[in-house]
């Protein structure tokens, strides 16, 4: 197990401050656990971690004139592995919250021992919506974007702009099965059809036989229910059968920026994705993304955007109740509303939810793009209270407590 750590204010000035009497153990101390080194690591990774030290360093890397410090581990997509770290980090290295927790199966296990520890956990880059549904937490949130959010976003929204026939290639494991169901739903919802499925091993190479059967569909858009370098070797091979210039549109059903660098524009022109954050938005989101750029040489996507933003407003929480006793804390958070640069008036549902706007994007054309990053056009705003499962319909036993 390999971790790494940073004081996000001075060593020494940390230790000569005295900490608050209300703050445990002197300091407060953020997890960022994620995948770091297989499909999902240019999604969030190391990255994620920037965002994170960014956010303490601008809240001034102090909360109540105790130190704010942040570590970080690869959980390589285990639940396992990522359950024994966290419960290392909780029992004896006075973790206080551990975030990010990309892939949803390693997002399930650690809020439920969170739960169990009465630790707060914010999860950014797991989509599934357990876990603001039957596995909620009374100390557990869920920033950046889930699998309801994505289909309506790519999948309501692209029907009602012609995109009303689909066939989905979708990765065999739990993720994919939940991503093409909620898509094909919203793709019924607004009239259209799904004319039918086919699933592939999750990190298999070779898409041929999966493509070929969806080309051969005749649907208006092969959606791909799946995600990293799965999602990126498939549209690459997309682009070698010459599906889109055959008429076809992809439709990217879990996809960032960060991703669609990676693949470059002559692949990825026309892709259909959904993000709750682009970079180019507006002043702020732009002043934002260059500071991050000039630590990471990238441009941030949802994920890293989030995890900024969910490190940000624990740490408002704590200044607000004044501790950072977890009871207390997650009150405050369920509380206050979110304004930042990644959401905007935007507000924690009683599941823990973060109900923010998400955006349908389509990739722009080699010769639409004016600068590096300039990937995106914006189709559609879809709205939080549209994007997201309403907190009273979700099945977490905690609402309406």
């Amino acid at each position: 197990m390999k971790l790494s750590a940073i004081a996000a204010a001075t060593l020494t000035a940390a230790i000569a401050a005295p900490a608050s009497a209300e703050i445990s153990d002197g300091k407060v101390k953020i997890g960022i656990l994620n995948d770091q080194s297989g499909v999902y690591a240019d999604f969030g990774g190391k990255w994620s971690f920037e965002a994170a030290k960014m956010a303490a360093e601008d809240f001034g890397g102090k909360v109540l004139d105790a130190p704010i410090e942040i570590v970080t581990a690869d959980h390589q997509n285990k639940p396992d592995i990522a359950s024994n770290i966290a419960r290392q980090w909780y029992d004896r290295e006075q973790v206080d919250s551990i975030m990010e927790l990309t892939t949803s199966s390693v997002a399930l296990a650690v809020q439920g021992l969170s739960k169990s520890k009465k630790k707060i956990n914010l999860v950014t880059g797991a989509a599934t919506t357990e876990l603001t549904g039957k596995q909620c937490s009374p100390y557990g949130f869920h920033w950046a974007y889930d699998t309801h959010a994505l289909a309506v976003g790519t999948g309501g929204a692209l029907v009602s702009q012609g995109g009303d026939s689909w066939y989905f290639l979708t990765a065999d494991y739990a993720f994919g099965y939940s991503l093409e169901e909620q898509t094909g739903q919203f793709v019924k919802s607004k009239g259209g059809e799904v004319k039918g499925a086919v699933r592939h091993p999750l990190a298999t190479t070779d898409y041929s036989s999966f493509l070929l059967q969806a080309q051969s569909s005749g649907a208006k858009v092969i959606g791909l229910a799946n995600a990293g370098l799965d999602t990126a070797n498939s549209i690459k091979q997309a682009a070698e059968f010459g599906i889109v210039a055959g008429g076809q549109r992809l439709a990217a059903l879990l996809f960032t920026l960060a991703e669609v660098h990676g693949l470059g524009l002559d692949a990825a022109q026309g892709l259909s994705l959904t993000e709750s954050f682009y970079w180019d938005r507006d002043d702020q989101s732009r002043e934002f993304a260059e500071r991050f750029f000039e630590r990471t040489g990238r441009m941030p996507n949802m994920i890293h955007a989030g995890t900024y933003s969910g490190v940000l407003q624990y740490l408002k929480a704590i200044e607000k109740a004044g501790t950072d006793a977890t009871e207390p804390v997650a009150k405050a958070m369920h509380e206050m509303p979110v304004d930042d640069v990644f959401a905007r008036n935007a507000k924690v549902g009683a599941n823990g939810r973060l109900i923010s706007d998400v955006y349908l994007m389509e990739v722009k054309k080699p010769e639409e793009s004016t600068r590096a990053w300039d990937y995106y056009k914006v189709l559609a705003t879809v709205p939080g209270a549209e994007a997201y499962i309403d907190p009273s319909k979700s099945g977490c036993d905690l609402v309406g407590q």
